[in-house]
């Protein structure tokens, strides 16, 4: 249930005007298949959030741990994999980004 505090704040912060990326990590990444999933009760949110283009990517080393790959390429979310297969938080902070983990 976490990751939905992921999307109630990004989106939030959306729209008071803040630059915001969401990048997709760990066992969060087992969740894509739920922004196809009506019967969420978070469906809502979750399409708000992949129909926004804040998610920058899903870490693809994780997704493909937790057998999430396919469906994270099927629905067509980015990857990074700059990392030895995941994304390089360096390159955000590089960006001017403030790193926040749920």
């Amino acid at each position: 249930m976490c990751f939905i505090h992921v999307i109630i704040n990004a989106l939030e912060m959306l729209g008071k005007g803040y630059d915001v990326k969401v990048v997709v990590e760990g066992s969060a990444t087992k969740l894509a298949h739920e922004f196809e999933n009506k019967s969420n009760p978070f469906y809502k949110q979750y399409n708000d959030l992949k129909n926004s283009g804040l998610i920058d990517c899903f870490c693809k080393a994780c997704s493909n741990k937790m057998g999430s790959l396919e469906d994270v390429e099927r629905i067509g979310f980015p990857t990074c994999s700059e990392l030895m297969g995941h994304p390089s938080m360096a390159r955000y902070i590089e960006d001017g980004y403030t790193i926040i983990t749920f």
